[in-house]
């Protein structure tokens, strides 16, 4: 492997590492339709995005709803968080 291609490993494999996962878990308490307009707001998701999101959640108890660095998905899951809706970042 040249010096190159062994960079190149590298950074895609740090990528990789980086990116993190902001996931929703279903409950019995938020509505469909406040689940999807917190996800509107919060992510910044299109509305059929969203409804697509609340219905995973709902029938896989859990979804990805986002992907990115850390920083970025840390203050949504803060403000779904504050919503009352259980997220966690992974």
């Amino acid at each position: 492997m040249t010096k190159t291609q062994e960079k190149v490993a590298i950074d895609t494999l740090e990528a990789i590492v980086a990116e993190k996962s902001l996931v929703v878990f279903n409950d019995d308490i938020n509505t469909f339709d406040f689940v999807i307009e917190s996800l509107m707001k919060v992510c910044k998701h299109e509305r059929i995005q969203a409804e697509q999101c609340a219905h995973f959640i709902h029938f896989r108890g859990k979804y990805d709803v986002k992907h990115g660095e850390w920083s970025a998905l840390e203050p949504m899951c803060t403000a779904l968080l504050d919503r009352g809706i259980t997220a966690e970042i992974h």
